[in-house]
Protein backbone atom coordinates (compact mmCIF):
# COMPACT_ATOMS: atom_id res chain seq x y z
CA UNK A 1 0.00 0.00 0.00
CA UNK A 2 2.09 3.21 -1.16
CA UNK A 3 4.95 1.74 -1.00
CA UNK A 4 4.72 1.75 2.73
CA UNK A 5 5.72 -1.41 4.94
CA UNK A 6 4.36 -2.65 8.19
CA UNK A 7 6.39 -1.06 10.49
CA UNK A 8 5.94 2.35 8.74
CA UNK A 9 2.11 1.75 8.86
CA UNK A 10 2.70 1.34 12.95
CA UNK A 11 4.62 4.34 13.54
CA UNK A 12 1.83 6.58 11.46
CA UNK A 13 -1.23 4.53 13.48
CA UNK A 14 0.84 5.43 17.05
CA UNK A 15 1.23 8.95 16.41
CA UNK A 16 -2.61 9.17 15.05
CA UNK A 17 -3.31 7.42 18.16
CA UNK A 18 -1.03 9.50 20.34
CA UNK A 19 -2.14 13.07 18.70
CA UNK A 20 -6.28 12.23 19.10
CA UNK A 21 -6.75 9.62 22.08
CA UNK A 22 -8.44 6.21 21.60
CA UNK A 23 -11.61 8.10 22.66
CA UNK A 24 -11.74 10.10 19.70
CA UNK A 25 -10.65 7.85 16.91
CA UNK A 26 -14.13 5.93 16.24
CA UNK A 27 -15.65 9.43 15.70
CA UNK A 28 -13.61 10.69 13.38
CA UNK A 29 -13.61 7.38 11.35
CA UNK A 30 -17.70 7.81 11.46
CA UNK A 31 -17.63 11.37 10.01
CA UNK A 32 -15.29 9.89 7.23
CA UNK A 33 -17.36 7.02 6.06
CA UNK A 34 -20.11 9.52 6.31
CA UNK A 35 -18.15 12.02 4.16
CA UNK A 36 -17.70 8.94 1.66
CA UNK A 37 -20.83 7.98 1.79
CA UNK A 38 -21.95 11.37 0.90
CA UNK A 39 -19.19 11.90 -1.93
CA UNK A 40 -20.69 8.46 -3.87
CA UNK A 41 -24.45 9.23 -3.58
CA UNK A 42 -23.49 12.63 -5.20
CA UNK A 43 -21.30 11.21 -7.73
CA UNK A 44 -24.24 8.93 -8.98
CA UNK A 45 -26.82 11.63 -8.62
CA UNK A 46 -24.11 13.40 -11.39
CA UNK A 47 -24.35 9.98 -13.23
CA UNK A 48 -27.99 9.90 -12.96
CA UNK A 49 -28.87 13.27 -14.51
CA UNK A 50 -26.27 13.08 -17.21
CA UNK A 51 -27.93 9.85 -18.20
CA UNK A 52 -31.00 11.39 -18.51
CA UNK A 53 -29.69 14.78 -20.51
CA UNK A 54 -28.59 12.04 -23.19
CA UNK A 55 -31.78 10.38 -23.25
CA UNK A 56 -33.61 13.47 -24.01
CA UNK A 57 -30.70 14.46 -26.64
CA UNK A 58 -31.89 10.88 -28.44
CA UNK A 59 -35.19 11.58 -28.82
CA UNK A 60 -35.05 14.81 -30.12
Amino acid sequence: MFGLGMQEILVIALIILLLFGGKKIPELMKGLGKGVKSFKEGMNEVTDQKDKSEEVKGEK
